[in-house]
């Protein structure tokens, strides 16, 4: 008949619950829920009336007639003293402790607002005293720097005799200038060709050849405003005559142009003693030594 009923547990699933339905149904019809009307009122009950004062013991139903009753002057003064009593002095306090305290605030504010203007203030100034000791120091220093070279000119002067006022018999001079003078180095060699450094050889080598030995050793012109090591890598051949030289190679410190000419030059012209069982072509170095100091 039913599909959904083609079983015997749901069959009798189905009519147990059509028969709790069923005693739902009749429970709550006869059982239910009762309810009064009109609802029972819940509170304190008042009395009708049409002022906040009365007195008699009949009731009215309508609105009384407004009566003008005299007052006595008694009751005339307590009105006017009730009408003009002044506020509390609860509330008068608690304006005054309002106001205080608003402008309590604001002077704290204007405070505050001042102390960090002050501080602003000296932060900027010890700023500016630093910066105007950095360059009262940074000036010393200049005059200083000033004054001995001064002193050490004026010592210069005085040894030779016055650059300016020198008073000698030769006559002439030497140098790459365009001025008059005599260019170099009161320490100086006569016959050396640079003017740069204090004087003494600079330029020294170091030769480095297997067993062979340099025979001469010309020194390169120091006429470079320069100083370091320059290494010189040399081919020579059995006679002992530099065939090939290339300056700056691994182990030099400075190879400003001007120092590597002069050290090839002198290494060409470096002479070394001959040996008839050497390759055709011997590879050796020559490293130079140039300082200002010497």
């Amino acid at each position: 008949m039913f599909n959904f009923l083609n079983t015997k547990h749901k069959r009798k699933s189905a009519t147990i619950t059509s028969v709790i339905m069923s005693l739902l149904l009749v429970a709550i019809f006869f059982f239910g829920m009762t309810y009064l009307d009109p609802p029972e009122e819940y509170g304190i009950a008042v009395n009708f009336g049409t002022s906040n004062v009365g007195s008699g013991d009949i009731q009215p139903t309508e609105l009384l007639k407004s009566t003008s009753e005299e007052k006595s002057p008694i009751e005339e003064q307590e009105e006017v003293e009730e009408i003009v009593e002044p506020e509390s002095t609860e509330n008068i306090t608690e304006e005054t402790e309002d106001v205080a305290t608003q402008n309590n605030e604001e002077a704290i504010a204007i405070k505050k607002k001042q102390d960090a203007k002050k501080k602003a203030n000296e932060l900027a100034k010890k700023v500016q005293l630093e910066k105007d000791r950095i360059e009262k120091e940074k000036q010393a220093a200049i005059a200083k720097q000033k004054a001995e070279e001064e002193a050490k000119r004026k010592k210069l002067d005085a040894l030779i005799g016055g650059i300016n006022n020198s008073e000698g018999t030769a006559t002439g001079g030497e140098g790459n200038d365009l001025k008059p003078g005599d260019k170099g180095n009161i320490n100086g060699d006569p016959n050396a060709s640079g003017y740069y450094g204090n004087g003494g050889g600079g330029g020294n080598g170091d030769y480095n050849l297997g067993n062979r030995k340099p025979i001469s050793r010309p020194k390169p012109n120091y006429i470079c405003n320069e100083e370091g090591l320059v290494v010189v890598s040399i081919e020579v051949d059995v006679n002992g005559s530099v065939i090939k030289a290339t300056a700056g190679v691994k182990g030099s410190t400075n190879t400003a142009q001007c120092l590597l000419t002069q050290a090839k030059q002198a290494a060409l012209k470096t002479k070394w003693s001959a040996d008839a069982k050497a390759p055709s072509k011997q590879i050796g170095t020559i490293k130079y030594r140039f300082s200002l100091s010497q």
